[in-house]
């Protein structure tokens, strides 16, 4: 097993995920990413057209650190310690070329049918993804944070709003792949 590019076990990431939640409690933050785009928003002058982004983005500005190690980190991994492919069931991988046209399901970690270029000339697809990043904001902040804030800092913390708002988090995203994506696409 090489670990620098195979999948960090459980027993790993699940202690190393606990340790920052745990470090995050005692200095008295919260973990998520919808934080972090309300204070961008702030900070791009959004608090003159809408009193939600109204507030010292200063004062929370540790939380912009978050996006930005989310992206680094994430490029770091997809171009330096990943092999690109992900092993997935065979009978999935058949689901996705039969229902859904993914051919590259198992041969790369992004299918170029879903995240090549070309794909984003479509004006539906733009459209779509405008109209979806929206409704997820929205859903983000009317759900009181986002699905990483709610199952990770909420559910460490034992909140039962967030247990609520995860369960939701699941039976939306079940909808949303069973019933109305094959109604889109």
């Amino acid at each position: 097993m090489n670990w620098i590019y195979d999948p960090w076990p459980w027993y790993v990431a699940g202690p190393l995920l606990a340790l920052v939640m745990f470090a995050l409690l005692m200095v008295g933050k919260k973990f998520g990413m919808s934080s972090p785009m309300r204070t961008t928003c702030s900070a791009l002058g959004a608090g003159k057209a809408a009193s939600f982004f109204s507030f010292d983005w200063k004062a929370e500005r540790w939380n912009l650190m978050v996006v930005l190690g989310a992206a680094i980190g994430g490029f770091i991994a997809a171009n330096f310690l990943s092999d690109n492919t992900v092993q997935i069931n065979p009978e999935v991988a058949n689901q996705l070329a039969e229902q859904y046209e993914i051919k590259s399901a198992g041969e790369a970690y992004l299918p170029p049918e879903l995240f090549a270029t070309e794909v984003l000339g479509d004006p539906w697809i733009i459209a779509i993804l405008l109209v979806g990043g929206i409704l997820v904001g929205f859903g983000a902040r009317y759900a009181g944070g986002c699905t990483s804030g709610h199952a990770i800092s909420g559910l460490s913390n034992l909140q039962l709003p967030s247990l609520i708002a995860v369960i939701g988090f699941f039976i939306g995203g079940l909808v949303m792949v069973n019933l109305l994506y094959p109604l889109i696409f």
